[in-house]
């Protein structure tokens, strides 16, 4: 699927924090009180992760929105640290990609995340289109383009990739990048999740919701990470 054309990396602003901004979105990539506690708090904890992967063949995980690969990253950490051996698929999209270099540098604000920073750089030559790239025993299935393009492949089964276990909802501001939260593509997730699949995201958006509920999913409010009151939680309880 790929094009001779390659992708267009996003125009970046630094900030004084080192944190990167896409200027396109005037939006920040994680947050800067702490994008790797973000990550643990919103995605992981909102997910039932760590605690979800004990006796598991394999997991499947998705999210709108590759970035930095910050939530990427953070997730294969958390498997190295629980000692968990199974197969990890992670799906994700990304219109921009940044290039390595760009990668590089937002990823050097987390030296905890060094090793996983390095795999990941090493492979990074992103096309449009489907990429896969392995990590030990899991596997980045990324999409490069529009998502509500590409996540079409996966419905219609010409790209393959297993139920989605877990979502991870971390696209730009609903307010800045509406796109990535409409109804026909949380529809497309919805019918994309296995039974007793689970959501979580930052936004607690009153028309994110209801674009959730009209989904299919469950949701329902809680503490949201550092000042911010509240987030989202969701689940997939019907259906196949």
């Amino acid at each position: 699927m790929n094009n001779d054309e390659g992708p267009r990396a996003p125009d970046l602003e630094w900030l004084d924090d080192g944190v990167p901004r896409a200027s396109a979105f005037q939006d920040t990539y994680f947050s800067r009180a702490g994008g790797l506690e973000e990550t643990r708090h919103v995605f992981l904890k909102g997910n039932g992760l760590p605690e979800r992967w004990q006796d598991r063949h394999s997991f499947a995980i998705a999210e709108f929105g590759f970035g930095t690969g910050l939530n990427f990253l953070t997730t294969l950490q958390a498997l190295k640290e629980a000692e968990c051996r199974f197969h990890l698929t992670f799906v994700s999209f990304e219109l921009y990609p940044m290039t390595a270099a760009q990668l590089e540098k937002a990823l050097g604000a987390f030296p905890e995340l060094t090793d996983e920073a390095r795999a990941l750089i090493d492979q990074w030559s992103p096309e449009p289109g489907w990429n896969r790239l392995s990590f030990d025993g899991s596997e980045l299935v990324l999409g490069v383009g529009d998502a509500r393009r590409l996540i079409k492949d996966l419905c219609q089964g010409r790209e393959s990739v297993p139920p989605i276990d877990a979502w991870f909802l971390d696209g730009f501001s609903p307010s800045k990048n509406p796109e990535l939260w409409g109804g026909d593509l949380l529809s497309a997730a919805y019918q994309l999740t296995a039974r007793g699949g689970t959501l979580a995201t930052y936004t607690a958006a009153g028309w994110v919701r209801r674009n959730l509920q009209a989904a299919g999913f469950e949701i329902e409010k809680q503490k949201g990470f550092a000042g911010k009151r509240e987030m989202v939680v969701g689940a997939k309880t019907s259906g196949t």
